[in-house]
């Protein structure tokens, strides 16, 4: 212990002797300790924000759509393929067991009036599963009923951006009329706020009519009992290979796909969906870190191209120490304790710095960033890492001195 401590003074004056040498070689380090804290929290807060998204879109969650991808890779247009029906959503709903529900949806962009204001906005036409399907509860009123689909009732339930563009914020507009393409609409519900999709849309710029009023009254389908997609809900994720398994063995039946064919359709999961994007995100993130260690790196170099100025400078000390008992290893241990002292001494102002430029960054861009006790710790001990290795190198060559020609050093 006293050993430590002797050497661990025998740095801090040296480095005190010469502190703007000293602050300026710490430099590489203090900026990337605080690339390195800045990176990570926006990469963190950007998985943060991926995870929200992706279950505002729905959890235990399988999606078939028309068309599929070919052999050559290409996927066939929306127009080309053959629509998926109602039919083929209650088949499914039928004879694939352990769902919890089966949505599906027709939509168009619609001009809708009300509350004296105007906007252009998505339109969907749904069942009345819809909302169970989504998770998407109802803040006022309530959500479409079956009645209401068979029946081709006029009545709306609009999403929250549209509720605010007509009828400001804080107002209730349920009861109220509104023209949707000139169609009067009576509305029973407004949607709890979603916010934004992974693909930056806005969920709750939308209305939402019952499926049948929706392709018969408003968007003029000229094939009744097509839609867009088929959504549909699990009740537990670990049946998700089956019920895929299961829901593709029925399409292909009822679409007369011939064994060794191609799917006439395509089938995609959440959960393929969520290890995508996380994947992408991670591959961001490691791209980012990888960036901002170059700069630790270059640090790293900087503390070891002063320190061999130092051992230089200091030959002539370096032989009075061992004239008077110190040992090589005494030697080694005091300018590996300078490099650790510069580096480490870095490292805590990079994570300040980092900390404030993080936090800067989620204010003036409003994207969230995540700072986590994890990376300020790994930031810290990668710091005297950097220091240990760059520093082995010129505390070995001052151990190495022999004590006669370092004496005779002017």
């Amino acid at each position: 212990m006293k050993l430590w401590l002797s050497t661990l003074r025998l740095a801090g004056r040296s480095l005190r002797r010469n502190p703007l040498r000293s602050g300026l070689t710490s430099l590489g380090v203090v900026v990337g300790v605080a690339a390195v804290i800045a990176m990570v929290s926006v990469g963190q807060g950007a998985h943060a924000r991926l995870q929200e998204q992706l279950a505002s879109v729905g959890t235990n969650i399988v999606m078939v759509f028309p068309g599929a991808t070919s052999s050559s890779g290409a996927r066939a247009g929306w127009g080309t393929a053959d629509p998926l029906t109602v039919a083929d959503a209650r088949a499914i709903e039928r004879q694939v067991p352990g769902l919890r529900g089966v949505s599906y949806f027709r939509r168009g962009v619609v001009q809708v009036q009300g509350g004296g204001a105007s906007w252009s906005t998505t339109l969907w036409g749904v069942p009345e599963s819809f909302s169970r399907v989504r998770e998407w509860p109802v803040q006022q009123g309530a959500f479409l009923q079956r009645s209401q689909d068979e029946a081709g009732a006029k009545v709306v339930v609009l999403g929250a951006t549209v509720a605010e563009k007509l009828f400001g914020v804080g107002q209730d507009p349920v009861g109220a009329e509104i023209r949707v393409k000139d169609v009067p609409f009576r509305v029973v519900g407004v949607l709890e706020e979603k916010g934004q999709t992974v693909w930056g849309r806005d969920q709750d710029d939308a209305v939402f009519v019952p499926f049948t009023t929706a392709e018969r009254k408003v968007l003029g389908a000229k094939r009744v009992g097509n839609v867009d997609m088929i959504r549909l809900g699990l009740q537990r994720s670990e049946e998700e290979p089956r019920i895929v398994d299961e829901l593709s063995q029925l399409l292909r039946q009822r679409r007369r796909v011939q064994p060794g064919e191609d799917d006439d359709f395509a089938v995609r999961t959440m959960s393929e969906m969520s290890r995508t994007a996380e994947g992408t995100a991670a591959d961001m993130s490691n791209l980012l870190l990888a960036i901002a260690s170059i700069s630790l790196v270059v640090g790293g170099i900087g503390i070891m191209n002063v320190l061999l100025v130092a051992v230089s400078e200091r030959t002539r000390e370096i032989g009075i120490r061992m004239a008077v008992g110190a040992k090589r290893r005494h030697i080694l241990l005091q300018f590996l304790c300078e490099a650790v002292a510069l580096s480490g001494l870095g490292g805590l102002v990079g994570v300040v710095l980092g900390v404030m430029v993080s936090v800067l960054i989620s204010q003036l861009s409003d994207w969230p960033t995540l700072i986590s006790p994890a990376s300020i710790v790994g930031a810290c001990l990668f710091s005297c890492a950097v220091g240990v290795f760059f520093g082995y190198y010129p505390a070995r060559k001052a151990s190495r001195l022999d004590p006669i020609e370092a004496l005779h050093h002017e």
